[in-house]
């Protein structure tokens, strides 16, 4: 299944979720699309619920289904809890990194970035949005991007990097510090929903 490319804000309304993390698309209709507006929400089935919470982690980070299922089975031979093991994992993703250290305004912009050769992993070039950053290795702009104008829009409005990061504004570089423990990652995700989908 390919990855979803179309209309973020639409989609973003009817999982209820921000995909863009800028929040605006649910501040003006904070309900799905379509033709009977606020009043047209059906209730769920327990499959409806389990499916709808793996899309909207999904359409989240911006990752196709073949590589999702790979990285929940991944997820699942590591010690520890499945669900936050595999939450881990879509966070340790290089494109999630460069879009948390505030290099990009998007998820979808930070992946721009990596597969056009712009980011550096501990000093050498890797153009694959789903390499998997581990704790210490830092992460940087190509001398020749450090200028790029999506790069500067976007750490002027950045303000947070979470605490498991750690940002030098001036160098633009950051270092993936520790694995983020789960009070740390989206609080609006009930991954024991996805963990249940996939056991069926």
């Amino acid at each position: 299944m390919a990855r979803y490319t179309g209309p973020v804000w639409k989609k973003s309304r009817r999982l209820g979720i921000s995909l863009t993390g800028s929040g605006k698309e649910l501040d003006k209709r904070p309900y799905a699309p379509g033709q009977h507006g606020p009043n047209q929400r059906r209730k769920l089935s327990e499959y409806g619920l389990q499916l709808q919470e793996k899309q909207k982690l999904r359409f989240m980070y911006g990752v196709n289904e073949r590589q999702f299922a790979t990285l929940f089975e991944k997820a699942g031979k590591m010690k520890g809890v499945h669900g936050e093991n595999f939450m881990m994992l879509l966070e340790s993703r290089l494109d999630n990194i460069v879009y948390r250290l505030g290099l990009a305004r998007t998820r979808r912009q930070s992946r721009q970035l990596v597969n056009h050769g712009h980011i550096l992993v501990d000093g050498a070039r890797v153009d694959i949005p789903s390499y998997a950053v581990k704790p210490g290795q830092t992460i940087s702009l190509r001398e020749k991007s450090q200028k790029l104008t999506v790069v500067a829009e976007a750490i002027e409005v950045n303000a947070f990097v979470p605490e498991y990061l750690t940002f030098d504004a001036d160098k633009l570089e950051g270092s993936y510090t520790r694995y983020p423990e789960r009070t740390e990652l989206p609080a609006e995700i009930n991954e024991a929903l996805i963990v249940e989908w996939y056991s069926r």
